[in-house]
């Protein structure tokens, strides 16, 4: 699942949620449903994640079908 890889990404950084939800400009609640899969953010929201955690759009949020 692709919000597993934020919050892989995440912890790779030393990035705590509330300082990813302090970038991006959500709170650290959000992040935390985001990356339970509880919410699906908005595309602006999502670029936000990415530029943050240095990656594309399609290495955070795109489903590999070979992972499941």
């Amino acid at each position: 699942m692709p919000i597993n890889k934020i919050k892989l990404k995440r912890m790779e950084l030393e990035m705590t949620q509330g300082e990813l939800a302090k970038a991006v400009g959500v709170t650290r609640q959000t992040i935390g449903l985001i990356e339970s899969g509880k919410y699906n953010p908005t595309l602006g929201l999502c670029i936000s994640i990415c530029k943050t955690l240095h990656q594309t759009l399609d290495q955070l949020f795109w489903e590999d079908v070979h992972e499941e």
